[in-house]
């Protein structure tokens, strides 16, 4: 079947409520660190709290994926999960940014206070449901968009996605800037950060209701034509449905390529988001306290710097599409974002910072869009689903093994946390190394 190319706007549709899924994803990415030590965390333990996100991930999303190919229903096959996840993630954003306000008890239970055990399920939730209104996006593309305009589609949801982040990582120095406090008594988390986590809830729900009216998912029959699926023996293999474990051994050698980069990048970013606060701090403001003035206004400027990585990333996707091979453009995107991290260390000029997280932006663009292109590309239509939630778990492990390390390797670097950051830029040379084991070979139906 030969189904007409779709226009800008209904890919722009198709991922637009992905700009405030993105927003909610920002403020977690750029204030869990400052959140937790503010309710008192010591910075060899912020590591173990960003193991929760990527586990959620890791289970929920191949659940997800395939209990997603087998739904069809009058509302979608993949929109109900949208919906439903950030109903939840709306909520946890309400009651997250208010862990200190809320007077649990002080005591502490394995080395954490009442407090910090509040956030720390908010997070599971908060990351659990952002997982489950995320991946819909990164399914229904592969689901309506055919081969040729894939990459076109990804880069469209890589421009949305990052300026979902470019909003949710301004919010908290905005709200500062209209004159909102952004200190607060100890172990209480600023009001500029609990309204930019209002706001962030306010503009997810909205953006993913527009998506949820606007865009018409295939029906079976439909569905089965554009992706040359046999739909008869589709449903004769229904009662016999292969596992995950199953579809895993199964998996395109592209699966397992794309995977490996994908472990030294994201592993990369951990390191990015647990480290930068303190980080910053440290070599701009010169304190580590985070009941300081100068802590909590490092804490604004690490989203400012993040909104510069997202400015970099909104231009560096547009350049993606230009390369000839998306493997050249991997390459290139990666070596950069090399470059930023190792540059951070050397940086003592809070406004210098904007050069070092632009060329981050380059990775961060290429880790949104290629990887998914690369396989998607390599996939029969059969178990779209279910292999991006599988692919999910090379974004998710990676992430909790290298929070499972951080507190010891932050040792082993001297405790300074801006080491952490060249040890990221070392990971992402490692991934640009790797790229050259990708080999696009389409999977057989």
């Amino acid at each position: 079947m030969q189904k007409q190319q779709l226009s800008f706007w209904q890919m722009w549709n198709l991922s637009f409520g992905f700009f405030g899924v993105q927003i909610a994803y920002a403020l977690q990415s750029a204030n869990i660190s400052r959140i937790f030590a503010t309710l008192g965390a010591d910075p060899h333990q912020l590591s173990f709290f960003w193991i929760l996100p990527p586990l959620m991930g890791m289970i929920a999303q191949p659940l997800i994926g395939k209990w997603s190919d087998r739904t069809w229903c009058r509302m979608g096959r993949r929109k109900p999960y949208l919906l439903i996840g950030a109903i939840v993630a709306v909520l946890v954003m309400v009651f997250l940014p208010n862990a200190g306000s809320l007077n649990f008890s002080s005591r502490l239970l394995l080395g954490l206070n009442g407090a910090m055990w509040f956030g720390l399920f908010s997070l599971m939730l908060l990351d659990t449901s952002i997982n489950v209104a995320m991946q819909p996006f990164k399914m229904m593309v592969g689901d309506m968009v055919g081969e040729e305009q894939r990459a076109k589609a990804y880069s469209i949801q890589s421009l949305l996605c990052n300026a979902g982040s470019l909003v949710g990582y301004l919010f908290p120095i905005f709200f500062t800037w209209i004159g909102i406090a952004n200190t607060a008594p100890k172990g209480v988390i600023p009001p500029s950060v609990i309204w930019s986590f209002y706001c962030g809830a306010a503009i997810l729900i909205l953006c993913v209701l527009y998506t949820f009216a606007k865009v018409r998912e295939m029906p079976p029959k439909e569905y089965a034509e554009f992706h040359g699926v046999d739909l008869q023996a589709q449903k004769e293999a229904s009662a016999k449905e292969p596992g995950l474990m199953k579809l895993l051994l199964h998996a395109p050698r592209t699966f397992w390529t794309v995977g490996l980069v994908q472990l030294f990048c994201w592993a990369a970013f951990m390191y990015m988001w647990t480290y930068t606060n303190g980080a910053v701090a440290v070599n701009c403001w010169g304190t580590s306290d985070p009941a300081s003035e100068g802590y909590q206004a490092a804490g604004n400027w690490v989203g400012v710097v993040f909104a510069a990585q997202a400015v970099g990333s909104i231009l560096w996707s547009m350049v993606i599409p230009r390369f000839r091979s998306l493997k050249t453009a991997y390459v290139v995107s990666l070596l950069i974002g090399a470059a930023g991290f190792v540059s951070i260390a050397f940086i003592h000029n809070q406004y210098l910072l904007f050069g070092s997280y632009f060329l981050i932006g380059t990775a961060w663009a290429a880790m949104l869009a290629l990887p998914f292109t690369l396989l998607t590309n390599s996939l029969s239509g059969e178990h779209i689903g279910s292999y991006l939630g599988l692919f999910n778990c090379t974004i998710c492990l990676p992430q909790i093994v290298a929070a499972a390390l951080g507190g010891p390797v932050l040792k082993l670097l001297g405790g300074v946390q801006a080491n952490m950051l060249v040890l990221a830029g070392a990971f992402l040379v490692c991934g640009s190394l790797a790229v050259s084991l990708i080999k696009e070979t389409k999977q057989s139906s």
